[in-house]
């Protein structure tokens, strides 16, 4: 009680002395420097925890115990998530997605933790996913808590949650450019100035937690030794198109796997089968261990023999086309090894993987080049970078993320150009097959998110039952005309419900339907209802969503439709109600 006092006191005062604009900037700043110190956190902890059971390996032999690490994660986090935490996991950046666009924007409080600890034991024990999705729900979460701790309203929740991921990715990389553009490509639907200035506040925070704890100890970074070559363009070209075919596999082989995994009833058994496939998966290929980051640092900085360290072919890595086909390998397998992992009951996101497919992609595509010898040497470094920014375009649909992040990784601009026209190449090709990221994509299908259309997404906010009309009075199948004169004195409304014993709807009358037979008294008697109803022209389910309400009102050209729940009747709608309804959504939003 003293709590809620207190806090009705410091609302009341800041209503009085903090105008609403500014009290959002405050709390940006403070959600950015939350979502940094969470982004850190959990850095350290799963670093900690691979250092930890990786400490023993002997490189120079394969290791067995990739078999068990990742079942053993994996069960861990199954057994955290469903008896202590009590949350079902999965792609962490689409429940966000989905909260803002069904939930308004209202994120549950154990989520500001949650993925925390269900992702630390993920990854740590090996699981081939990132810590940039779990990290990004910690942040929204947070966002999203705050903002309804301080009472304010759906645009400013949202821009909140903004807050937090924009805060929790450029902590994670130390990239304050790409948190913003991340958090406006994927998390929020429309930007305006107004939004824009708290995620830069959020995001140069997170980044500012990230250099004061960390330093330069940030996820990934590389400094650039080879400089761009024009000549090297098509090239470039070419493995933008590449990168977008493998975005199209990624996204395709991850709803494959997932959902055939999903099909295992049993959590446990999901667990069990999930771990042990991911384990001989890394087993046979152990750069997909964990994040990849590390894999990625070696090619970058030409390390080929360690790519093969812990592996059964570690014998052969001085044959170059070995190499190639090796790491050819780890591409097909990577994104078996992330769903596995996520469907599975694992925890973690396909940010990590897309760059560890890209840079992989990219490396083997300048080595290929190389090696057939159709022109002079191209940077495998540069074509590995270039790789990362190409596939996670595609992947997440996100290319201007994609751009800046590594740019900012590299420290420079020096690979702008060609950034650029991969990450469109990619972006393009990957939205011909795939039209839908894998964040939005059963979403969309589903009908809970509605990108990029205005009026969809204010009537996605109308809910059916909260504009059911229940004032019209019903008539039974059986009733004569008398009947239903005596019910016409009392209604106001011209529509009158056939509807059974039993709530069953069998017809309507309309007053046009018995104009005459209303002042004929002999003839009224006699009539039964339901030998002059008529069927409406179409029903309406009362957890329809309301675009298809509304495609029902434009195909039979009807303005009332009747209601059914569990096939009874519940009542009408009307399309002048929903136009109403409509109307007051979209002031009401264009005043937050």
């Amino acid at each position: 009680m003293v709590g809620n006092s207190l806090l009705v006191r410091f609302l009341v005062w800041r209503i009085k002395h903090i105008n609403n604009k500014n009290f959002v900037l405050i709390l940006s700043g403070l959600i950015g420097v939350v979502a940094g110190v969470a982004a850190v956190t959990l850095k350290v902890a799963v670093h900690l925890i691979q250092g930890a059971v990786t400490a023993h390996f002997d490189y120079n032999l394969a290791n067995y115990l990739y078999l068990t690490y990742p079942l053993t994660g994996i069960l861990l986090t199954v057994l955290l998530a469903r008896y202590v935490l009590k949350e079902k996991l999965g792609h962490g950046i689409t429940d966000i997605l989905y909260s803002i666009s069904k939930n308004s924007s209202i994120i549950k409080r154990s989520k500001m933790y949650s993925r925390m600890f269900t992702s630390a034991l993920t990854v740590g024990f090996g699981g081939s996913v990132g810590l940039e999705a779990p990290i990004v729900v910690t942040g929204s979460a947070i966002g999203s808590n705050v903002a309804q701790f301080m009472h304010l309203n759906y645009k400013k929740r949202t821009i909140l949650i903004g807050c937090g991921a924009a805060g929790a990715i450029s902590a994670i990389f130390n990239s304050p450019i790409a948190g913003v553009i991340f958090s406006i490509e994927v998390i929020l639907a429309e930007v305006t100035i107004a939004a824009f200035i708290p995620l830069l506040i959020a995001s140069v925070s997170g980044s500012l937690i990230s250099l004061i704890l960390l330093g330069d100890d940030i996820l990934f970074s590389f400094h650039l030794t080879d400089p761009f070559t024009a000549s090297d363009t098509p090239y470039y070209a070419l493995l933008g198109l590449v990168c977008g075919l493998v975005s199209y596999y990624f996204t395709k082989t991850m709803f494959t796997v997932e959902d055939w995994v999903g099909r295992v009833k049993s959590t446990t058994l999901r667990a069990v089968i999930g771990g042990l496939g991911l384990g001989l998966i890394i087993f046979l290929f152990p750069p997909i261990y964990g994040e990849g980051y590390n894999t990625i640092k070696a090619m970058l900085a030409g390390q080929d023999a360690s790519l093969l360290s812990n592996s059964l072919f570690f014998s052969e890595f001085e044959n170059p086309l070995f190499l190639i086909l090796f790491l050819l390998g780890v591409m097909l397998m990577k994104p078996v090894a992330t769903a596995l992992t996520i469907g599975s009951g694992g925890s973690g996101g396909v940010f990590a993987p897309s760059l560890f497919l890209g840079g992989v992609t990219g490396f083997v595509f300048a080595r290929m080049v190389n090696y057939l010898g159709v022109a002079g040497i191209i940077s495998p470094a540069n074509f590995a970078l270039v790789g990362m920014c190409g596939v996670m375009s595609g992947v997440l649909h996100a290319p201007l993320t994609a751009i800046f992040l590594i740019a900012e990784i590299t420290s420079g601009y020096t690979l702008f150009v060609p950034l650029m026209l991969v990450s469109a190449l990619a972006y393009t090709t990957s939205s011909y097959f795939e039209k839908y990221s894998l964040y939005t994509k059963k979403l969309v299908e589903k009908g809970d998110l509605i990108p990029h259309d205005k009026d969809r997404q204010v009537l996605s906010l109308i809910h059916i039952e909260k504009i059911i009309e229940t004032d019209l009075y019903t008539i039974h199948p059986l009733a004569t005309v008398d009947d239903l004169v005596e019910i016409v004195q009392k209604s106001r409304r011209n529509i009158f419900p056939v509807v059974d014993e039993n709530g069953v709807m069998k017809g309507i009358i309309t007053l046009d339907d018995v104009r005459e037979i209303m002042f004929d008294e002999e003839r009224r008697n006699k009539v039964i209802i339901k030998t002059i109803m008529t069927q409406p022209p179409a029903y309406v389910s009362s957890e329809e969503s309301m675009q298809s309400v509304m495609n029902k009102f434009e195909q039979t050209g009807a303005w009332n439709l009747p209601v059914l729940k569990n096939g009874r009747y519940i009542g009408f709608v009307s399309k002048s109600r929903i136009f109403n309804a409509y109307r007051t959504k979209l002031i009401r939003q264009q005043r937050e």
